[in-house]
């Protein structure tokens, strides 16, 4: 099985339940919310192929980011507070999943206003208007460099460091 192609049927499946009950109202029903957080890559962030989750975030990752969300992996919002919303639909993009709309705010900063849902511990979000954006505001290259350390194989970091 593909990466992410259990993640993307389980978000698909999930987009589906929504639009069967309503907008999810007979399914746990739905909350109107204005959320804060960045726009990432959930493929990286849940799988830790690329660290820990700090890592897979801002300028850092954003190449990366990108890659995923075209190939069609599902993004994420991810609030300072560390609370991450898988992103169903994105206003003018229908679906989150691959759309150009995605890419031009993948690793922004966004202040979405939309419905929440929460099912199975999974919180769900239905972008209905990004209310404003900062671009990307997590500057990560301080820390991590413009590929972090522990994604480089030693082989590699080896021959182009010098050293492990």
């Amino acid at each position: 099985m593909r990466p992410g192609s259990m993640l993307r049927k389980v978000l698909f499946g999930a987009v589906a339940l929504i639009a069967l009950t309503g907008q999810g109202r007979a399914a746990g029903g739905g909350e109107r919310v204005q959320v804060t957080g960045e726009i990432m890559d959930t493929w990286c962030y849940l799988s830790g192929v690329m660290g820990g989750p700090e890592a897979t975030l801002g300028t850092a990752h954003h190449t990366c980011a990108m890659w995923c969300a075209a190939g069609g992996i599902p993004v994420g919002l991810r609030t300072e507070d560390g609370e991450i919303y898988m992103v169903l639909k994105l206003e003018g993009a229908g679906t989150a999943d691959g759309s150009p709309a995605v890419l031009e705010i993948q690793s922004n900063q966004i202040t979405a206003d939309g419905m929440a849902y929460e099912r199975n511990g999974i919180k769900y979000l239905i972008v209905e208007q990004i209310v404003s954006n900062e671009g990307i505001t997590n500057v990560s290259h301080e820390d991590y460099g413009l590929v972090p350390p522990f994604a480089i194989p030693k082989d590699a970091k080896k021959k182009i460091l010098g050293s492990e």
